[in-house]
């Protein structure tokens, strides 16, 4: 009686085997083919109907002139915010000479203005603070998107009121830098900004598309 020999470690066999690794190769080759199978017959996804573009972002004479105008009345409504702030901010006060120190711990002149006696006066020192910094929050995201964001419009508030105060403390008599005035201006541009700011410039500038944007490779 014949002896089948059988070669072990080259995936061969004497008899009945499958050749090129044995049944774990063909599973392989089989699962292989039945992937490429399914990606060729796979039905793609519907596209989303794209929706229609606002106004301000179609292309034509009309929106474009609005929007031109819309960027010169920032424009001048920038103009005219820088010189209510120069006229409410650099203005000399000689009786407040030898009254008025700075302040670096932010919460203690807050602290004075919420103890006064007059709710009239409080909300007059911290309402006019606010308002004093609100424009920032509807200006910047109309001037440009690129600062049109919640961090961008943050930080160019506070580094205009810290120059401001900074101005005040060193040219203008009467007058000291206070950082409660510079968080309580940057915090009226940050809630005029997330009212109205970040809709208005949205609807002002157009995102870029990603269908716009170039492909990698």
């Amino acid at each position: 009686m014949a002896l089948r020999r059988t070669v072990t470690g080259s995936g061969t066999t004497g008899s009945g085997g499958s050749p090129g690794g044995g049944p774990a190769a063909a599973v392989a080759v089989r699962l292989r083919a039945e992937g490429t199978a399914a990606r060729r017959t796979g039905k793609r996804r519907p596209q989303e109907p794209q929706r229609p573009l606002p106004f301000l972002h179609r292309p034509g004479v009309v929106p474009a002139l609005v929007r031109l105008l819309v960027l010169l009345v920032a424009l001048a409504a920038t103009v005219l915010f820088a010189v209510v702030l120069a006229r409410a901010t650099l203005v000399p006060q000689p009786g407040s000479r030898g009254l008025v120190h700075a302040n670096l711990r932010p919460g203690s002149t807050l602290e004075l203005y919420l103890d006064r006696p007059a709710v009239r006066e409080a909300v007059k020192q911290v309402g006019g603070n606010l308002l004093l910094g609100a424009p920032f929050g509807i200006l910047l995201p109309l001037l440009s998107r690129r600062v049109g964001g919640l961090l961008r419009v943050t930080l160019l508030t506070a580094v205009t009121m810290v120059l401001v105060e900074c101005a005040q403390a060193v040219l203008v008599p009467g007058r000291a830098f206070d950082i409660d005035d510079v968080l309580l201006n940057t915090a009226g541009a940050v809630l005029l900004h997330l009212v109205a700011g970040r809709r208005i410039g949205r609807a002002l500038h157009r995102a870029p598309h990603a269908a716009d944007r170039p492909r990698a490779g």
